[in-house]
């Protein structure tokens, strides 16, 4: 919902720090694997509780998130550089709940399950969404230039960012949070399954 107004915001400094990126030879592939590296570095510090110290990986995990695509565009896209980023972060995106589990199960399992159960239904209605784009040829640049198409939502990627900042600020908040975000995903998939079937029923 909030990614179309974040991207007049962050895509101008991006592109420039992108292009300066590919000039001296760095591949969007060692950004995309440096992001998640980062990610799952901080899902490590969440299951020793140093959570500052995974706030800061969670951001700069995001930084290179960005950065990768800035650094595509500039040397030239490829799908498979496309398929690694979705890959690496739908693998970030789980291990930050499972970290919380694994930091407090008696508090945090069943939210964290119910969570990852979202993530996972989410995410199968986003690329079920951009295979049936693929095919009939659908185009979109809301969300800037992408290997894949990416429908609206109401939780995108400045969303779950925001959610994970705040499990880390609060983790004793965790399994309240991780309720609500979990059934505003649930609500996006369902919101997402309706357009497809409005879009794509023959």
């Amino acid at each position: 919902m909030l990614d179309r107004h974040m991207r007049p915001l962050i895509d101008p400094p991006l592109a420039w720090l992108g292009r300066e990126m590919a000039r001296v030879g760095v591949s969007a592939n060692a950004v995309t694997l440096a992001g998640l590296a980062l990610g799952l570095a901080a899902a490590l510090c969440i299951t020793q509780g140093l959570m500052l110290e995974a706030l800061a990986l969670v951001l700069a995990s995001r930084l290179a998130d960005g950065l990768d695509g800035a650094v595509a565009r500039a040397r030239g896209p490829s799908d498979f550089g496309g398929y690694l980023d979705i890959s690496a972060d739908f693998l970030f995106y789980g291990a930050v709940p499972l970290a919380f589990v694994a930091l407090d199960p008696a508090a945090n399992a069943l939210a964290g399950a119910a969570l990852l159960v979202s993530f996972y239904f989410n995410g199968a209605t986003f690329l079920g969404f951009a295979i049936l784009a693929e095919r009939k040829a659908m185009r979109s640049d809301a969300h800037g230039v992408k290997s894949l198409y990416f429908t609206d939502g109401l939780l995108e990627g400045t969303e779950t960012i925001v959610f994970f900042v705040l499990l880390c600020l609060f983790p004793a908040w965790f399994a309240p949070l991780a309720w609500g975000f979990a059934a505003l995903c649930f609500l996006t998939a369902g919101a997402r399954i309706l357009l497809a079937h409005r879009v794509f029923v023959d």
